[in-house]
């Protein structure tokens, strides 16, 4: 569920960048990954998966399919053969059918535009690449016996199902050489939390089948509901795009699944709420209206899209790629394994790349009351989806990792490194003696209490030497006199001095600053109207219970039960509203109520009854009222007479960094060039004469070149790459934290420096943090001593021949005074 056409382009960028090769032959099962493949293969499409390959951004890749490469545009010199790859894509299915019987494969028959077949010109080829995607599907099939003969100098294989299925046996593939099953992702966090849900106590006996189809049905429903309304209060408080859910149900026959779409489009599902938002998609379908539904299906993550309910019979398998299905309702009998792996096989994939900590946000919901147990119980089963994983081909080396502690090079240059430590290997310690290096140690820890003061320098100054040097000797303890001609006492004072002298040289003063109003502080929200368009949350009878399959953590819909009974029901939401800290019953009470009647207003447009109403004020209470409160903040204003900046530490101590690369991995030159850029983040680079530390991983080799500039640039004495620990800058109220790439300082000033992509220049969250960059470099120069500059920096820009003033004279950000109000 991460992408395996993604990989199939890195497989493609890495073996053309790496290894000079350019032809590709892609094998897709069907029709519709066959379409999707040609589509993420072209540029300028919305999934391009070489999008920002410099090694196809002059020279875009030549795509040759199953229905164009009659022409001979794959092998035609003259119009074509520039220096472009050439990614092949055929289906399979138009190669099985061809070959039985025994007739050839039309690509095997003489072509008049190349003189010979083009499946001899793709033989006759020395660099020929096959990628086989969900191979699990035709592996054994004629087809892949005849594109054998291609005689490709490899074959990559790409499926979550490595295994040819045979009756009912299943044969596990021997020749798995990478394996993340499900099981990772779920550990590592890059699927969605599968979920079943069902209701408390649920009993089958009290239900026919028709009443639990429409159970189900319902209470999948409310829980869509449910989830659209979270996700939206997470988006706006969050400040990111609002994701629109769909719910997808599993019908039993073609027949079965129109009766579906006819009974939730109708006015006695839910008031007719449904209608023109369900589509089916079935294999009786052709013409015009399965085009009409394949369009809407794949564009079902539009918000502009209606579509919120989507009823398949068996068709929705590989190739349909959507990161907003929350609720599955299967319908269909299948044994508990089978269920769970198909239907959670379509629904894992996250909208904003990865969980951000919000259940709802994160959770994929089966609606399955009848099969509550079972599914659990197939959960915790170690051979199931969720437990399992692959066994990788023992014959495969498993690339180990090793943990690497780098101290910083004022810790080294007074005591070393400690075994186990990456140091630069010509620094000689400045002190020896294992008795001067404890009180150097301890001098190192007691300077961190003193971030207190202006500058790192001050603790040179006469009265903090003085207190320095009484704490060192308090932890030192009493010593005893040494002996004649055998030992030396320690000079505490010199330590003391040689030690914070040194730091002082070799660190870079980071101030730690939070702004605080001053004076008079007005707070208010303005006047606004609620936007619930998309939201109906339904009466719920009972509480709906929901069970996570890999932590089997355990959350409810709460019922109406026991909850306090209010005379106004706009109360209902009123009494959740004043318990946030942000709100003042007396000074709001107009603007609540009037919202609050908002909400009830548009309950009475769609329910039945004012006791529905009041059903829904109750159940759903905790999800309309962080609706309603995450609208608000878009309408929050605060002003102050003036503000005041605090600096809580006016230097901030360097401390070890600590990574993991590749067992056996040593430091690099960091000026030597990296061939193999993909792998960059797991390389360590030595070799600096002015970095604070010695050892240092760049996320890109933009940094690593950035890093050589600073290194042959006269002006800069020093720099090194912060951690979260070093600088902090604060986003949307200080939720979310940014640290930039790079801190730099030079004779005259400092910096903050970021390197991106040309490409993520305009990106919103990149501009927000230069935003916050600037703004604290503003506030960090008004402290006094060296002004600080926030640089954003394209990679285009950095050559050999770049100096830090030309960076600077074309990316500096600089700090809009209207930023100071609006923080």
């Amino acid at each position: 569920g991460v992408g395996k056409t993604r990989l199939m382009g890195a497989f493609i960028a890495y073996l053309h960048a790496l290894k000079g090769i350019r032809h590709f032959f892609v094998l897709a099962p069907n029709l519709t990954i066959y379409n999707k493949l040609i589509r993420d293969f072209t540029p300028n499409t919305p999934k391009y998966v070489l999008r920002g390959i410099s090694e196809f951004a002059t020279i875009p890749p030549l795509v040759i399919t199953g229905d164009d490469y009659q022409d001979g545009r794959g092998t035609r010199s003259d119009l074509y053969d520039i220096g472009a790859v050439h990614i092949n894509i055929f289906n399979i299915s138009k190669i099985n059918s061809e070959v039985r019987g025994g007739r050839s494969p039309r690509m095997r028959r003489l072509s008049e535009f190349i003189g010979k077949s083009y499946f001899d010109y793709l033989a006759g080829l020395d660099d020929l690449v096959m990628l086989m995607d969900e191979s699990h599907r035709y592996r054994a099939s004629a087809g892949v016996r005849a594109i054998n003969e291609l005689k490709p100098i490899l074959g990559l294989e790409f499926t979550a199902t490595p295994q040819v299925e045979r009756g009912q046996n299943a044969i596990p593939f021997k020749n798995v050489i990478y394996s993340y099953p499900l099981s990772s992702a779920l550990n590592d966090g890059y699927v969605k939390e599968p979920a079943v849900a069902t209701r408390e106590n649920f009993d089958r006996a009290n239900y026919d089948d028709a009443g639990l189809e429409r159970l189900k049905l319902e209470d999948g429903v409310r829980i869509h509901e449910n989830t659209k309304a979270e996700l939206e209060v997470y988006a706006r408080d969050a400040g990111r795009p609002v994701v629109k859910p769909f719910m997808l149900v599993v019908a039993q026959n073609t027949e079965h699944a129109d009766s579906l779409v006819d009974l939730m489009g109708s006015n006695e599902f839910f008031d007719g709420q449904y209608r023109d938002k369900v589509i089916t998609v079935h294999s009786a379908q052709s013409g015009e209206e399965k085009d009409d539904v394949v369009s809407q299906l794949l564009t079902v993550e539009d918000p502009a899209n209606p579509t919120e309910i989507v009823v398949h019979v068996n068709m929705l398998k590989e190739g349909w790629d959507v990161t907003n299905l929350y609720t599955i309702v299967p319908l269909r009998a299948a044994n508990s394994r089978t269920l769970v792996e198909q239907s959670i096989g379509r629904g894992l994939r996250l909208p904003y790349g990865r969980r951000v900590g919000v259940p709802e946000v994160d959770r994929l919901t089966i609606v399955s009351h009848d099969r509550f147990q079972e599914i659990v119980d197939e959960a915790r089963d170690p051979n199931s989806v969720i437990k399992r994983g692959v066994v990788i081909g023992r014959d495969i080396p498993d690339e180990r990792s090793q943990v690497v502690t780098v101290p910083p090079i004022a810790e080294t240059a007074i005591v070393g490194a400690e075994a186990g430590e990456e140091a630069a290997p010509e620094t000689a310690p400045r002190f020896e003696r294992e008795d001067e290096k404890r009180a150097a140690r301890i001098t190192l820890r007691v300077i961190r209490d003193y971030e207190r003061l202006p500058r790192a320098a001050s603790l040179e100054e006469p009265v903090a030497q003085e207190e320095i040097i009484r704490r060192v000797q308090e932890q030192l303890g009493p010593t005893e006199q040494p002996l004649d001609g055998i030992a030396q006492q320690v000079d505490v004072v010199e330590v003391v001095r040689e030690t914070t002298a040194t730091y002082v040289a070799m660190s870079i003063d980071i101030p730690r600053i939070i702004v605080i109003p001053k004076g008079e502080v007005t707070c208010r929200f303005d006047d606004f109207d609620l936007d619930l368009s998309g939201h109906h949350p339904r009466p719920v009878e009972q509480a709906i219970l929901i069970q996570h399959l890999h932590d089997h953590e355990r959350f409810r819909l709460e019922d109406a039960d026991g909850s306090i009974q209010e005379e106004r029901l706009e109360d209902y939401l009123v009494r959740g509203l004043i318990d946030f800290d942000d709100i003042d019953y007396d000074e709001q009470a107009d603007l609540l109520y009037k919202l609050a009647g908002q909400v009830v207003s548009h309950l009475r447009s769609y329910l039945a009854s004012d006791d529905e109403v009041s059903n829904v004020l109750q159940f759903h209470q905790s999800v309309l009222v962080n609706l309603i409160h995450s609208q608000m903040q878009g309408h929050y204003v605060e002003q102050a007479a003036d503000f005041e900046v605090v600096v809580s530490r006016g230097f901030t101590t360097l401390t070890h960094n600590t990574w993991t690369a590749r067992k056996g991995e040593t430091p690099r030159d960091f000026r030597a060039p990296v061939e193999d850029k993909q792998r960059i983040r797991g390389m360590l680079f030595g070799g600096f004469q002015k970095c604070l530390y010695p050892v240092q991983k760049f996320h890109s080799d933009p940094e690593r070149k950035f890093s050589v500039v600073l290194e042959n640039d006269s002006s800069v004495t020093k720099w090194f790459r912060p951690s979260q620990r070093d600088i902090r800058i604060h986003l949307n109220h200080g939720e979310e934290r940014y640290e930039p790439d790079f801190v730099v300082e030079t004779e005259e000033r400092k910096y903050l420096c970021e390197v991106k992509r040309d490409t993520d220049l305009s990106d919103a969250d990149v501009q927000a943090k230069a935003r916050a960059a600037a703004l604290w470099c503003h506030r960090a120069t008004a402290l006094g001593e060296k002004p600080w500059t926030y640089l954003l920096i394209p990679d285009s820009e950095i050559t050999a021949a770049s100096t830090l003033d030309g960076l600077t004279a074309r990316n500096m950000i600089a700090h809009v005074p209207e930023q100071e109000e609006a923080a």
